[in-house]
Formats: C-alpha cells, structure tokens, sequence
C-alpha cells in the first residue's frame, strides 16, 4: 500500500515537473527575452527620475499661470479621468498587439507632454499634459514609478523577459532602481531656483525644465526599442491559476476552458480572468482609498501636528525614497520562503501598524521613523505582489489584468483626499486613521480573495512537502 502510494506521488511529481517544463518553454521561448532587462531597467530608472522632479514642479507651474485652486482642481480632476481612460487603453492594446510598440508610444507621449507645456499653459494643454502625457502624475513617496500608464504594459513586459521563480527577484530591482531614481528627481527639482538665480524668468526656468523632462521621455521610448517579445498563443496560453495545465489546444478560449473548482491535493481554487479581474478590482478599490489619505492631507497633517514645512517634509520624503528602494533587493528571499499571498498579506499587516503607531507619535522624529518602517514593509511585498498577479494571469490577458484591476483605486482615491480634508476640522489624525482602516480592509480583502489561489510553482512545493522524499 505504501509502495503503491509513493508511486502514485512519483507520479503525480512527474507529471507535474513535465508540466512546469511546458510552461517554462512557453514563457522563455523567445531566447532574446533576457536581453529585455537592461533596456527594462534602464526605462524605468529615466521614467522615475524624471517622474520625480516633474511631479514637484508641476503644480509650482500651476500656481504661477493659475490662481485659482478651484480651476487647477477641474483641470486636475480632468486630467486623472483621462489619464484613467489611457491605463485601460494601455491595457487592451497591449494585450492585442503587443507591449513594445505600446511603451514606446507611451514614451514619446510623454515627451509631447513636456513639450507643451514648455511652450502653453492653456488649461486643455494641461489637462492632456497630465492625462496622456502623465506629466505631475507621481505614486508618493517610496513608489518609483510604480504606478501611471506604462503600468499596464511594463508589467506584463516583466512576466515574459525571465523565468517564473524569477520574476519576484526581477519585479524588486525594477522597484529599487525606480525608487533611487526617483530620489535624485526629487532633489533635480531644485534646479529650478538654480535656474531662476542664474537670470532666467520664471517662465523660461519651466521651459528648460519641461524641455529637460521632454528629453528624458524620449529617452524612455528610445530605450524601448531594442525589446523583443513573443505573442502568446491562442492555442497554448495557460489560464489563470490553472496549476500549470495547458488549456485551450482544441482553438477554443482560455475562459472557455477555465473551470473553477479545488484541486484535491493542495486545495488550490481556478479562478477564470474575470474572477481575478474582480477580485483584484475590489481589493485595489479598497487599497485606493487608503492611499487617497496619504497624498497631500498626509504632508498637510505633519504641518498641523509638528508646524513643519516644506522644507522638512521634502528632506524627509528624500530619505524615505532612499531607504524604501532597499526591501526590494530582499522581496525574492522572503516570497520563496512563505508564498506569495502571505507575503503580501503579512508586510501590508505590519505596514498598518506601523501606520496607526504614528497617530499617538509625540514628535516629527518619531512619526518620521514609523513612517520609513511602514514605507519598508510596504515595498518589501510589492514586488511578490506583482509577480503574483502576473503568475496567476492568462498570458494573452496580462496587459488587460493589470490596466483593469488598478482602475477602482485610481477612482477611490480621489475621493477619500475629499472626505479626510473635511473631517480633519473635526479629528485631526484622520488621515493616518482613515488610511489604517482601509488598508487594513483590503489586507484581509485580500487574503480572503487569494489563499486559496496560490502560484503554479508553489502549487509543485506543496505537493513535494506533502509527499515527501519519496
């Protein structure tokens, strides 16, 4: 009876590893993909810095041209809806005709963007400036450029340039090439002043500026021409958290085939691509209105709570970008040792404790500290999270996954800005409160949506544990 159960998990290992096998080929069958990583790397790092510094100086340029805050909020609001409608584009598009010519396309509407506002400020150049051209558009402190339009079609860019088990290493040198990028954006800005001491007007300063951050797109979109990627196929796509299983071989679609159930080995649940979709949706919307909190009404409450200025809060978002580019090198280490999902799930935990400890914090030092400690774990389990949402997702329908699942925090944080401005009269800790509870809600959301999903690869460790040595 052993004997024939330890054949029948040899088995099952066996088949198992022929499967893995399949499904490395198929996401390393473009032998050039490798290559991609520099040219990835190198794209980011000049997006971040010049994400950075145009974040800064952009609504510096706003005030000087426009002196109503009522007007540089439609204009603002505008340009977030619209740069909304792009990330979905960007989603769709790239799934249909590829991710390069996208970035690429991405990177020299970047620097059309930058370009007229060097030379307009008309409130429609603005507004397409910021949506389409993600100009002022940055994701805070400790992010990189982690969020914005290239998103969608730089995730999935990822997923095909290396192997599986290496995607997580991969995702955290992006992020802590991003962050330290964004860093030195961060003090490039005060060029500006260098500039105006030099003798130039305040209008010519923001052209050379926006010419500067012109040029750097441009760079993006060169740097994305030496990618090479391979169209998945229609026929050989595996489907979201399909165990590794090909599905699809007779022509029909993944979604036709996708059936959700429970594996009886490791309990692990199919999810089909709208499933993912909405949980993901749901999970982000969550999340979306915990990060609306952190924006302005974040520096704003360091302002009321210590009488501290700009001059302050920026050294210390400096220093936050710096130490938050670490966790990344380490994220690979610790989503190999617990899975993905409980890698997120135990870093966003920690992250929100840290978080309400600074509501009670009696000085800027202290609060500043907890504020780095949660910015660490928060980064630490970025990089598993976007491994793991590419893992799990259809190969034809990653662009599509991650533009569409993002949408609900980009709304829901626009709105909770609104809400915690309002309430601060009453209770002034509450944007620390308010983002604490919702990302606490979306932390359990989100262990709830996936524990049950786990990666195909360690879907095999599982069954290894289970069996044993043979």
């Amino acid at each position: 009876m052993q004997r024939r159960s330890r054949e029948n998990a040899d088995g099952e290992l066996a088949a198992d590893g022929q499967t893995s096998l399949r499904d490395n080929k198929r996401s390393t069958a473009n032998d050039d993909a490798p290559n991609n990583l520099p040219w990835l790397y190198a794209g980011r790092a000049l997006r971040s810095f010049a994400t950075a510094f145009l974040t800064v100086i952009f609504p510096l340029y706003l005030a000087l041209n426009y002196h109503s805050s009522t007007a540089i909020g439609a204009m603002v609001t505008l340009g977030s809806i619209l740069g909304g409608v792009l990330g979905a584009a960007v989603g769709l598009v790239s799934d249909a005709i590829g991710r390069r010519p996208v970035l690429i396309a991405l990177g020299i509407l970047g620097a059309a963007g930058s370009l007229a506002l060097a030379f307009s400020a008309d409130a429609i150049v603005v507004v397409l400036a910021f949506g389409l051209g993600g100009i002022g558009r940055g994701g805070g402190a400790g992010s990189g450029g982690t969020y914005g339009p290239f998103f969608p079609a730089e995730q999935p860019m990822i997923a095909t340039s290396v192997p599986p088990q290496m995607r997580t290493r991969a995702y955290g040198v992006l992020g802590f090439i991003g962050v330290l990028a964004a860093a030195a954006g961060s003090l490039a800005a005060s060029s500006l002043d260098l500039i105006r001491h030099l003798g130039f007007s305040a209008d010519d300063a923001y052209r050379l500026m926006f010419a500067f951050g012109a040029i750097a797109s441009l760079a993006v979109a060169i740097f994305c021409m030496p990618l090479r990627e391979q169209r998945p196929s229609r026929r050989h796509a595996r489907s979201p958290a399909s165990n590794g299983e090909i599905t699809g071989t007779d022509g029909s679609s993944s979604e036709e085939n996708e059936v959700a159930g429970r594996t009886p080995e490791t309990g692990s649940e199919n999810v089909t691509t709208k499933q993912l979709v909405s949980r993901m949706a749901f999970t982000n919307g969550l999340n979306g209105f915990g990060f609306g909190f952190l924006g302005p009404l974040l520096i704003y409450w360091f302002y009321v709570r210590f009488g501290v200025g700009t001059a302050e809060v920026g050294l210390l978002y400096t220093v936050i970008n710096l130490v938050g580019a670490l966790p990344y090198l380490g994220a690979h280490r610790i989503s190999n040792r617990l899975g993905a999902v409980r890698t997120v799930v135990g870093t966003r935990m920690i992250s929100v404790l840290l978080l309400l400890a600074m509501a009670p914090a009696p000085t800027f030092i202290i609060a500043s500290v907890l504020l780095g400690l949660r910015t660490v774990c928060t980064n630490l389990g970025m990089p598993a999270r976007q491994a793991y949402t590419m893992g799990v997702a259809d190969e034809r329908r990653r662009g599509t996954v991650a533009a569409f699942s993002s949408l609900p925090a980009m709304a829901t944080s626009s709105i909770s800005p609104v809400v915690g401005g309002a309430l601060m009269n009453v209770f002034v800790d509450v944007p620390i409160v308010g983002a604490a509870f919702f990302m606490a809600a979306n932390t359990i959301a989100y262990y709830l949506a996936f524990r049950h999903v786990p990666l195909p690869g360690e879907i095999s460790r599982e069954r290894s544990k289970r069996t044993g040595p043979g």
